[in-house]
């Protein structure tokens, strides 16, 4: 009777490939957050802004670098000015890529503070023979966990910056890099 007790008790403890809900996770929380940032790329590659949904709470502040800009609060209004800016970027048959280097992370219990900077491509149509443009920005991003396996943005805040702040920036150990843009010849280079 005690092995079959024991037996039991071992079988609900572990983890199952069939219910993700009893799956233990083995992710740090650094790299929770970190799997922000690439929802964000693939956001941005894929013109997609339900996805941006996933990243936010429901509600979050963002703070854009546009002084004509207001703070935007919770998800839904934040999710509409990505869709915006997605719309205009499909209008001109163009795409765009986004990528972050994060620098430093503060974290105080369940919540985290990120620095760091982005950098954004724009890749115009072919037809128009417009060269490819970037720009960059540095950014404040604070996530809250939400559960144990989510950290979510509660606060998103950017203004512009140099691009060559963000390719002169070295990776930080347990920090999110992304991809490696190669800086873009100066005649083709945008502010």
């Amino acid at each position: 009777m005690r092995f079959l007790l024991l037996a039991l008790i071992c079988l609900l403890s572990t983890p199952s490939f069939a219910n993700p809900a009893k799956t233990q996770t083995t992710e740090t929380a650094d790299q929770l957050i970190n799997a922000n940032y690439s929802l964000f790329t693939k956001a941005f590659s894929e013109l997609a802004p339900e996805v941006t949904g996933e990243i936010y709470t429901e509600d979050a502040s963002y703070l854009s670098e546009s002084q004509s800009k207001e703070i935007y609060y919770g998800r839904d209004s934040i999710v509409a000015i990505y869709q915006k800016f997605f719309d205009k970027i499909r209008s001109k048959k163009a795409r765009i890529d986004i990528d972050f280097r994060i620098l430093k992370r503060k974290m105080v219990g369940n919540s985290a503070i990120d620095t760091g900077y982005y950098l954004v491509r724009f890749y115009p149509a072919e037809e128009t023979g417009e060269p490819v443009s970037e720009f960059a920005g540095k950014f404040v991003i604070g996530t809250q966990k939400v559960s144990s396996s989510r950290w979510s943005v509660t606060l998103d805040m950017n203004n512009r910056a140099e691009p060559s702040f963000y390719l002169n920036a070295k990776p930080v150990p347990n920090l999110y890099y992304g991809r490696q843009f190669s800086p873009l010849p100066d005649s083709k280079k945008t502010k």
